[in-house]
């Protein structure tokens, strides 16, 4: 029999349908089913390496991780990419396949509707429910007949709705009612309750709202999920950096990352927080004063926002603090930055076949058409600076590049081992004096004792008194999460929905 089928989707972006999608599969694993997360289209700098080698959005990856399943490219077989200029490097199945602009991208969609339709088919034939999330907001009605995400994938599966709406911005019951109101008639009986998402506060005071809610619309409140800011997950959605509040300066370590403005996976730092550091999301160069540690994470398109950090004066300020003995980690496009010169002789990402890079380390960057995507397994070979008695320590993490960096005097930092595959390879550069590095392993962070290591030789480099930290196991966050939402939605009823259709 396939697996039944529920649908999270959401009066807007950022509403919270990702971490409620996680709950339901948590909630639906410790119940006893079969679970999987499914996105059918994803727009997202954030993403993961799957076991088969293919690139998903970060987001299905944790909901994945939520069920206790390996992810795959089935979970998300869509995933665009953003480049500026409305343009997006299209993935399918997990695999680059070109790069789209706006306006041409929906002539690929009646193609890439049958690819979806077989990859939710897949998972209804090995699992015993399918938790879909959907893409922003059903009621982008210029979108209505083009759309491959929400009611487009609801409609065509029959499957059961349930429409989220964040009260935290403001207007929730409008965003309700409007939201239902632009749907066509179909697509509203498919929408079976409401949950207001991140509520701050008594959740008795919305009960008059709730009868007029019910009298407009003929649909239930199944909860009232409070705002969740103490359980850390994985986020996919560049909003949460603009939402996320200012750390403390204290006498924690002060780790600064730049806010490049296609920053991808930087979800990479999130242990920081979790072992007590101060993670400042910077985009001025004042703002890299008094820190212990920057950071150049990974980015979508490393020429334009090398350009950027250039013209605002950051790549002179990190150059300047690099010098005065303040250690920087590049990661993936960061560590490209980082070396004497990028080549783009193909315009693989830009029209600029040659920039000079940071030349904090000695190494050259040339751009091919290859997209590199591999889960790897990595073990330290340096042995000074930050990694100083890490040697041979071990790391998991994945690869996600398009370019080859290549070493002049520099030495490596990580020998790789690549899932399913025999040849190990040398990644990474290191400084002389071991203060600046640079690798391509997105994840790496994710290794605790690895970070928690680094983290005391940091602290060891500034004269801070070494800290002795707890290991992080993000499937405690995870429980915590199916416990929140188990007492504040109605999942009874939400099994009984499940079942309901056809």
């Amino acid at each position: 029999m396939p697996a039944k089928l529920i649908m999270i989707q959401g009066t807007a972006s950022s509403v919270g349908k990702s971490i409620l999608v996680a709950a339901l599969c948590r909630i639906f694993h410790q119940d006893g089913y079969r679970v999987a997360p499914f996105k059918a289209q994803n727009m997202a700098l954030n993403s993961f390496v799957t076991n088969e080698g293919g690139e998903i959005g970060r987001a299905q990856a944790v909901q994945a991780e939520a069920a206790n399943i390996e992810s795959s490219v089935h979970m998300n077989p869509v995933l665009l990419k953003p480049e500026g200029n409305t343009v997006s490097q299209l993935i399918v199945l997990g695999k680059a396949k070109r790069k789209v602009k706006a306006a041409e991208y929906y002539q690929y969609t009646p193609q890439l509707l049958k690819i979806i339709e077989k990859s939710l088919n897949r998972l209804r034939s090995l699992y015993d429910i399918v938790v879909i999330e959907g893409a922003g907001s059903p009621a982008e009605i210029n979108f209505r007949d083009r759309e491959i995400a929400n009611m487009r994938i609801a409609k065509l599966f029959k499957v059961p709705v349930l429409l989220v709406a964040d009260i935290d911005r403001g207007g929730v019951f409008a965003s309700l009612v409007g939201t239902l109101h632009l749907l066509s008639a179909e697509e509203r009986r498919l929408v079976k309750g409401f949950i207001i998402n991140k509520f701050r506060g008594d959740a008795n005071l919305l009960k008059p709202g709730f009868s007029l809610l019910k009298s407009y619309t003929r649909k239930p409140i199944l909860g009232v999920v409070p705002y969740i800011n103490y359980i850390n997950l994985a986020q996919e959605d560049s909003v949460f950096l603009e939402e996320r509040p200012s750390p403390v300066r204290d006498d924690n370590l002060q780790i600064a990352v730049i806010r490049l403005p296609h920053i991808s996976n930087y979800d990479d730092f999130d242990p920081f927080e979790q072992l007590g550091c101060a993670v400042h999301y910077v985009s001025k160069a004042s703002e890299l004063d008094a820190v212990d540690l920057i950071i150049i994470p990974g980015t979508k398109t490393t020429v334009s926002d090398l350009c950027y950090i250039k013209s605002n004066g950051i790549a002179a300020k990190i150059v300047e603090k690099a010098n005065a003995g303040v250690p920087v980690i590049g990661i993936c496009g960061g560590y490209q930055m980082l070396g004497k010169k990028i080549i783009d002789l193909q315009e693989v990402e830009s029209e600029i076949d040659q920039i000079e890079g940071l030349g904090l380390l000695d190494h050259v960057t040339s751009f091919i058409q290859h997209k590199t995507t591999n889960q790897i397994k990595a073990k330290v070979v340096a042995n000074s600076g930050l990694l100083e008695s890490m040697t041979s320590m071990e790391v998991h993490g994945y690869e996600i590049h398009m370019g080859h960096s290549q070493n002049c005097s520099c030495d490596p930092v990580f020998e790789i081992t690549v899932a399913n595959k025999k040849d190990n390879h040398f990644d990474g550069s290191i400084s002389k004096n071991g203060l600046i590095m640079g690798t391509y392993i997105h994840g790496l962070f994710h290794s605790i004792p690895f970070t928690d290591k680094l983290l005391n030789r940091l602290r060891i480099l500034h004269g801070k008194p070494i800290k002795h930290n707890i290991s992080v196991d993000r499937q405690v966050h995870y429980e915590k999460l199916a416990d929140i939402v188990r007492e504040t939605v109605d999942i009874t009823k939400i099994y009984q929905i499940t079942a309901r259709q056809p």
